[in-house]
């Protein structure tokens, strides 16, 4: 494979959302049926956001989120599978992990499956201690939660 037919991009208006959708579809299950509109709505709360092209083709895609200094956190990095075992994911990562929004940050978090020994390579570590999540419920859950809650009582 000729790493010279490849084209990296940081610029999240590169990225073609059909292509997008598909490349997920294809590469991660737990990524399955996003609408266009949450993927665009995705993009622009992420920063930075990495393309990876071969030609027309969107191949590899990651994004990530950070307050610059303390905390940020990789989503979505995938690589189509015809593509994978040649390097390009380390490349993608270190793309991510280099910009200078996330360059100097703390702690860079990533959720994973089943790509354990793929980041372990590249310098993650197991971190048991932030395995907490909070999972934002339908309307109508939170409304009958809500419901259910006992009276608040009133100051005195």
């Amino acid at each position: 494979m000729d790493c010279c037919s490849f084209r990296f991009s940081l610029d999240a208006q590169d990225i073609d959302l059909v292509q997008l959708q598909a490349l997920l579809n294809l590469t991660a299950s737990w990524a399955q049926n996003r609408s266009l509109e949450d993927l665009q709505r995705a993009l622009a709360h992420s920063y930075p956001v990495a393309g990876l092209w071969r030609e027309d083709q969107l191949i590899g895609f990651g994004r990530a989120t950070s307050d610059g200094v303390y905390r940020a956190m990789l989503w979505d990095v995938v690589i189509h599978p015809q593509y994978q075992g040649a390097g390009l994911g380390r490349r993608l990562v270190r793309t991510l992990l280099d910009h200078p929004h996330l360059a100097g940050v703390e702690r860079v978090y990533l959720a994973t499956t089943q790509g354990k020994g793929f980041y372990e390579r590249l310098g993650f570590e197991e971190n048991s201690s932030t395995t907490m999540v909070w999972r934002n419920e339908t309307d109508e859950s939170r409304r009958r939660c809500r419901d259910s809650s006992p009276p608040k009582k009133a100051r005195t």
